[in-house]
C-alpha cells in the first residue's frame, strides 16, 4: 500500500474535518464523480468500518481493527482499489481474472469503466466476515 502521493492526489490535510472529502476535492474533475461514487459504495457496504486516510489515501478499517481492509486512490494513470484481504481476492479470482490487477490492487484506467457491481460484491464479502489483511 505504500504508494507515492501523486500530483493528482495530494496528501489530504490531516486537520480537515473530513479528510476524505478534502482528498476528493483535490482530484481532477474528470475522476471526481467516479471516486465519489466509490466512496459512497464503501460507506454503504462497509457498515461500521472507520473511514480514515492512511498512506495518503482513503482506507476502511473494521471496528476494533487496526489494519485497513479496503483502500482506494487516484493514481496518475488510473484509479486503484486495494483489496487487502487475500481470502476475498481468492474467492473472486474468476471475476477478477479479466481485470488489470496487481498483488493487492485492482486498477481502472478509465473512470467510466469502473465495475461498480464487482466492487459492491467485493466490499460485501469483505464486510461479511473478518479476515487477515495482507
Amino acid at each position: 500500500m505504500d504508494q507515492p502521493v501523486t500530483p493528482e492526489a495530494p496528501a489530504p490535510d490531516p486537520g480537515a474535518a473530513d479528510p476524505v472529502a478534502a482528498y476528493l476535492a483535490a482530484v481532477p474533475d474528470a475522476r471526481r464523480p467516479a471516486l465519489t461514487r466509490l466512496r459512497e459504495l464503501c460507506r454503504t457496504e462497509l457498515t461500521g468500518f472507520e473511514e480514515t486516510v492512511a498512506y495518503g489515501m482513503p482506507v476502511y478499517v473494521r471496528p476494533g481493527g487496526t489494519d485497513g481492509e479496503v483502500a482506494w486512490a487516484n493514481q496518475k494513470q488510473y484509479v486503484s482499489v486495494y483489496l487487502l484481504r487475500t481470502d476475498v481476492r481468492d474467492a473472486f479470482a474468476e471475476r477478477l481474472a479479466g481485470h488489470d490487477t496487481g498483488k493487492s490492487c485492482l486498477r481502472f484506467r478509465h473512470p467510466d469503466r469502473i465495475d461498480f457491481d464487482l466492487l459492491r460484491d467485493l466490499l460485501r464479502a469483505t464486510a461479511a466476515t473478518p479476515g487477515q489483511a495482507c
